[in-house]
C-alpha cells in the first residue's frame, strides 16, 4: 500500500510510521513520478493543477484527500469521471472563517477601517458607529461552514437567513431558507451578503450586477468563498459609485491579488490573503483528519467527507 504525500507539508503529520504504507514524498514538479503504483494521494496544495497534467500515471490511484474544503480546483472531467475517491477538510475551517465573518462584520458597522485612516492621518474625529444587534445577515451556502457562521452571528444577536439549492423553512440555523435562484430580491433583505458556497458552475458569478445593484446602498458583501463567485469588475463599479457600502474579501479570482489590482484601493473594501480560515494549529488539525481516514481507509471503514464529484461538495441533506 501506497501513499503519496504532496506537497512537502507532510512532515507535519504524526503516526506515519506504519510499516504497511510506503509514504512518498514529493512536490508538483515530480508528482507523475511519485503516482505510479501509488493507492492513495494527499494533496496539501489545493490550488495545484499538477494531477490533471499526470493524470496518466495514477495507474492504481484509489482516494485523494484535499486539506480544503473547496475542490473546485482539483476536480476535472477524468477525475470525476473515474473511481478514485475523493476527501475534503469539511469542518477544519467552520468555526475559525465563522470567527473571522464575525470580525468583518464588526469591523463593518465600527468603522475601524475609517479609524485607522484617521489615526494614520493624527486626525481626532468623532463619530457615532452601528450596533450589529438586529443586522440582517444573508449567509449563501448551507452547508458546514455557512452553519457555523450563521448560528455565531445568531448568538452575536443578527438576524440571519440562508440561501441554499431550495427554499424551506423552519431551519434549525437558517430559519428561511431561499433558493439561489431568487438571490436577487432576497438581498434587498440584508445589511451584510456573506458568501460561503463552494464554487460551482451554479455558482460562478453568481453575485454580479444584479445582485449588487439590488443590495442596500450601505449594504456590506462579505467573501470568504471563492473569488469567482463575484464578479469583480461589477464588484468594482458597485464600490467605486457608492452603491453598495462596502465589502472585506478574502479570495479573488487570481491569487495573490496582483499589486496593481484596483481592488486594493476601491473605497469600503477590506483585502485579507485568504487567511480566513488559517488559525495557529491549523495544519496540525488538519494532519490529524488525514490521520485518521488513513486509518480508516487502511481498515476497510466508510471515510468522512466523501465529496460527490458531480455536485463539487460533500453532499448531506441539508446543503
Amino acid at each position: 500500500m501506497i501513499a503519496v504525500l504532496c506537497e512537502r507539508q507532510a512532515d507535519r503529520i504524526p503516526g506515519l510510521a506504519d510499516p504497511s504504507v510506503e509514504f512518498r514524498y514529493c512536490d508538483a514538479d515530480v508528482l507523475g513520478a511519485a503516482l505510479r503504483g501509488a493507492h492513495a494521494l494527499l494533496l496539501w496544495d489545493y490550488f495545484s493543477t499538477a494531477l490533471q497534467r499526470v493524470w496518466s500515471d495514477a495507474d492504481t490511484l484509489e482516494w485523494i484527500h484535499v486539506t480544503a474544503a473547496g475542490v473546485d480546483t482539483l476536480l476535472f472531467d477524468e477525475l470525476r469521471d473515474s473511481d478514485v475517491v475523493v476527501t475534503n477538510a469539511r469542518g477544519v475551517f467552520d468555526r475559525p472563517i465563522a470567527e473571522y465573518v464575525l470580525a468583518a462584520i464588526l469591523a463593518y458597522a465600527k468603522g475601524s477601517q475609517a479609524s485607522h485612516d484617521f489615526q494614520r492621518q493624527h486626525l481626532w474625529r468623532h463619530r457615532e458607529t452601528r450596533s450589529i444587534a438586529g443586522a440582517r445577515a444573508l449567509v449563501v451556502g448551507t452547508g458546514g461552514i455557512g452553519r457555523a457562521t450563521a448560528r455565531l452571528l445568531r448568538a452575536a444577536g443578527l438576524d440571519v437567513r440562508g440561501v441554499g439549492r431550495v427554499a424551506r423553512t423552519a431551519d434549525p440555523d437558517f430559519g428561511d431558507v431561499v433558493a439561489h435562484t431568487d438571490l436577487a430580491a432576497a438581498v434587498r433583505w440584508c445589511d451584510h451578503l456573506v458568501l460561503a458556497a463552494p464554487l460551482t458552475d451554479t455558482t460562478r458569478g453568481m453575485v454580479g450586477q444584479d445582485v449588487l445593484t439590488a443590495m442596500k446602498s450601505d449594504a456590506h458583501l462579505v467573501n470568504i468563498s471563492r473569488g469567482p463567485i463575484v464578479d469583480e469588475a461589477a464588484l468594482l463599479a458597485a464600490l467605486d459609485s457608492g452603491s453598495i457600502g462596502g465589502a472585506t474579501l478574502d479570495v479573488f479570482d487570481v491569487e495573490p491579488l496582483p499589486t496593481d489590482h484596483p481592488l486594493w484601493d476601491a473605497p469600503g473594501a477590506v483585502i485579507t490573503a485568504h487567511m480566513s480560515g488559517d488559525i495557529r494549529g491549523w495544519r496540525d488539525t488538519l494532519a490529524a483528519q488525514f490521520t485518521d481516514n488513513l486509518q480508516r481507509w487502511r481498515t476497510g471503514r466508510p471515510l468522512l467527507n466523501v465529496v460527490d464529484k458531480k455536485l463539487g461538495y460533500v453532499a448531506s441533506g441539508t446543503t
